[in-house]
């Protein structure tokens, strides 16, 4: 009941001190705000990148060949320091055949689903009369089409005839279709197209048309007209045109359900190494997965966020400082009703208690007022980033723990100094 009085006491003291209130509250409502903004920011952006890293499939491996180091030497710490790259041209024994992989696939059949293998072609432009269309040619398979996010339009897929027999079809975006043809997705479909690659044209036929998306990340072209979008072939089309015959020197691993990507690339990689390129002098086979870069970017998005607000919270330490000076300054007002209060019977702890809830309230409304302003202001940051606004719970849990912590830190001398005060000396306080 006691503390409630005070809690009641301590909102009619801001009310009839407004503006003196407000400049006392101002370094914790900027403090908890920028707090609250950057902490919240980091976690939108943060939440963003994971969710796009996790559509591209972090949970694969992506498996490729790397030079090896020439020499290595250990110190007397017993650290190893390898001596660069052997710098030699990869011939057609050191690139990771059909045989490697259909080995692989049996060897662990419970643990991959299957393969991505892609090609790329380069970048080309798509021309028909007047019109263009910026694009950028890859081959897929089967697997890596259907790990591919794309929402067909008009037409169909490609299909394993297709594949088999490297036929020169594709599928484009709907934006190359109104950039290039000028007619709808489904008069597009059996269309040929012309595509200029490094000085040479090549003809396409048009079977699909997927709809194109802005990349999540938040690239964009500066027109419609200019943006590049991706034509995807069958794998065996790309490679003919590539005059590629010799293997592959990367490819995902698509792996099944509930098998961590972690774990079987270390698998795959100590395998391939040792039974395929132990006696290879100059390549080895090397593993990354997705999942280990989003944990990487999102702790070190996490920690950034943490300094920077650490940072900020600096402004909370001087609110504190700005809370004790007017608390004392308070005190020094109120030496009678202090004094009076002894008099009739306040014991020192009653004293102390009225002042730290006045301090702890004062930090409070402050924290409130700049969680509010917080998360207004990462709202309007994430909006103009482009990103959808995840508000930091961590952040604002911590912005109103360290805004008690405040209040009785720099609360309890002013309190304590009004609960010693003498009562007969307090009463004659002018």
């Amino acid at each position: 009941m006691l503390f409630l009085e005070n809690v009641l006491l301590a909102l009619s003291g801001l009310r009839a001190n407004k503006m003196r209130s407000l400049l006392t509250m101002l370094g914790i409502i900027i403090g908890i705000a920028s707090v609250i903004a950057i902490m919240t920011l980091g976690d939108s952006i943060s939440s963003s990148v994971t969710e796009s890293m996790s559509s591209m499939g972090a949970n694969n491996i992506t498996v490729g060949l790397q030079q090896k180091s020439t020499t290595e030497e250990t110190t007397e710490s017993g650290m190893t320091f390898s001596m660069g790259p052997r710098g030699t041209e990869m011939s057609d024994e050191d690139y990771v055949t059909d045989e490697m992989l259909q080995d692989l696939e049996e060897r662990y059949a419970d643990s991959i689903d299957g393969f991505s293998l892609t090609e790329s072609v380069g970048s080309g432009t798509a021309r028909e009369g007047s019109a263009y269309a910026y694009v950028t040619a890859t081959g897929l398979n089967a697997d890596a089409l259907e790990n591919t996010d794309l929402t067909l339009l008009a037409g169909r897929t490609l299909t394993e005839r297709d594949q088999e027999e490297a036929r020169k079809v594709v599928l484009v975006s709907d934006l190359l279709v109104e950039n290039l043809l000028g007619t709808s997705n489904i008069e597009a479909v059996g269309k040929t197209i012309n595509v200029l690659f490094e000085e040479r044209y090549y003809a396409y036929t048009i079977v699909g048309v997927y709809e194109y998306e802005e990349s999540s990340l938040g690239f964009s072209s500066s027109s419609a007209e200019d943006t590049e979008t991706t034509m995807y072939m069958p794998l065996q089309t790309a490679r003919d045109q590539n005059h590629n015959t010799s293997g592959y020197s990367q490819f995902t691993v698509l792996t099944a359900d509930g098998v961590s990507a972690s774990e079987l690339s270390t698998t795959i990689e100590e395998y391939m190494n040792s039974r395929y390129y132990r006696n290879n002098n100059s390549y080895e086979i090397g593993t990354m997965t997705l999942e280990s870069v989003v944990e990487s970017m999102t702790e070190m998005l996490s920690t950034v966020s943490l300094a920077i607000a650490a940072i900020a919270g600096i402004s909370l330490l001087v609110g504190g400082i700005g809370v004790m000076n007017i608390m004392l300054v308070s005190i020094t007002e109120r030496t009678r009703e202090i004094g009076t209060r002894k008099a009739l019977g306040a014991t020192n702890g009653s004293i102390r208690l009225q002042f730290i809830t006045e301090a702890i309230v004062l930090c409070l409304v402050g924290g409130a007022i700049g969680i509010v302003l917080g998360i207004a202001l990462a709202a309007a940051g994430t909006n103009m980033l482009g990103y959808a606004v995840s508000p930091s719970v961590t952040g604002i849990v911590l912005s109103v723990s360290f805004s008690v912590f405040i209040g009785v830190f720099f609360g309890y001398y002013p309190a304590n100094k009004a609960a010693k005060l003498n009562p007969i000396e307090a009463l004659r306080y002018e």
